[in-house]
């Protein structure tokens, strides 16, 4: 990834008659690829990094609450500002078991 020399913006390669040129898409920089630089398109794994995709992705955590349908003792966590600032968050639940959800206040 390049930055702008004069103001620190991300510069997004753009090819032109063969040649890439790096563009400043906030000031008028603009300068031709170095040599060191490689710019690869992105593949869906790439050096060991995989990439998460649909019900992959739920990282909450679990914690020990006891589900008011099913009454399993194991529920996933998190927590929404839902009111003003200066009120506490609402805590929400979901049953590892049921997938039901509540949430306290």
């Amino acid at each position: 990834m390049e930055f702008c020399p004069d103001c620190g913006t991300i510069i997004q390669p753009e090819t032109e008659d063969g040649e890439t040129i790096l563009n400043c898409s906030n000031c008028d920089y603009e300068d031709t690829q170095s040599e060191s630089v490689e710019f690869s398109e992105t593949s869906e794994k790439q050096d060991g990094v995989d990439v998460i995709e649909g019900d992959e992705s739920d990282t909450k955590p679990v914690v020990d609450k006891e589900c008011p349908e099913c009454g399993n003792d194991q529920a996933k966590f998190w927590t929404v500002q839902t009111r003003a600032g200066d009120e506490p968050e609402t805590r929400f639940y979901e049953c590892t078991e049921c997938e039901h959800t509540w949430r306290e206040y």
